[in-house]
């Protein structure tokens, strides 16, 4: 079955950089889009970053670009996103997630705090 676990999270100061990770399986992860969300506490969660299946093209919403970056590594069916210049509204649980076969998969989510 699809598995996402997600990585990397924790404390860290305004202005730092976290990099999170994920580890896909139970897929043909090479042929699919991924990507990462997150959910502040009272809010929508929302689409941070997306990556193609061959990593040539990533989008991402204004609110981080610039100071994200979404890669992946098809030989390890690993995901990344590099989180750099962290605000305190980056404080969120982050998700990796995939739409496979129409139904949407989610990790089980990693915190990320950026306060000082």
């Amino acid at each position: 079955q699809v598995q996402l676990v997600e990585s990397g999270g924790g404390l860290v100061q305004p202005g730092g950089s976290l990099r999170l990770s994920c580890a896909a399986s139970g897929f043909p992860f090479s042929a699919y889009v991924m990507y990462w969300y997150r959910q502040a506490p009272g809010k929508e969660r929302e689409r941070v970053a997306s990556i193609t299946s061959a990593g040539g093209t990533t989008t991402y919403p204004d609110s981080v670009k610039g100071r994200f970056t979404i890669s992946r590594d098809n030989a390890k069916n690993t995901v990344n996103l590099q989180m750099n210049s962290l605000k305190p509204e980056d404080t969120a649980v982050y998700y990796c997630s995939v739409l496979h076969i129409t139904r949407r998969y989610w990790g089980q989510g990693t915190q990320v705090t950026v306060s000082s």
